[in-house]
C-alpha cells in the first residue's frame, strides 16, 4: 500500500502554524547568512563562497553550519593570541 502525502488543509491550525514557523525561521537564516557571505571576505570563510551560497539556499542544516563553523572569527587588533 502506498502512504498518501498530508495535504495543508489536512493540518491542524498548529501543524499549519508550526510549518509556517519553520519556513520563516529557515528564510531569516538564509538571509543571514548570505548577507554575511556578501560582506565577509573570502580570506575569512571556510571553502569556497559560491558553495555556502548553494548549501544554505538548500537546507536549514547547511545554514547553521556555515554560521557556526564556515566563518573565521576576525581577530581584534591588538589582541593576544589565546592558550598562553
Amino acid at each position: 500500500m502506498a502512504k498518501s502525502k498530508r495535504k495543508w488543509s489536512d493540518l491542524s491550525p498548529q501543524g499549519k502554524a508550526g510549518v509556517v514557523a519553520l519556513v520563516a525561521t529557515h528564510v531569516v537564516l538564509v538571509g543571514v547568512a548570505h548577507a554575511d557571505l556578501s560582506k565577509r571576505p573570502a580570506a575569512q570563510i571556510r571553502g569556497p563562497k559560491w558553495v555556502w551560497r548553494l548549501l544554505t539556499g538548500s537546507n536549514t542544516g547547511f545554514t547553521v553550519a556555515y554560521l557556526v563553523w564556515g566563518r573565521h572569527r576576525p581577530v581584534a587588533r591588538g589582541a593576544l593570541p589565546s592558550g598562553n
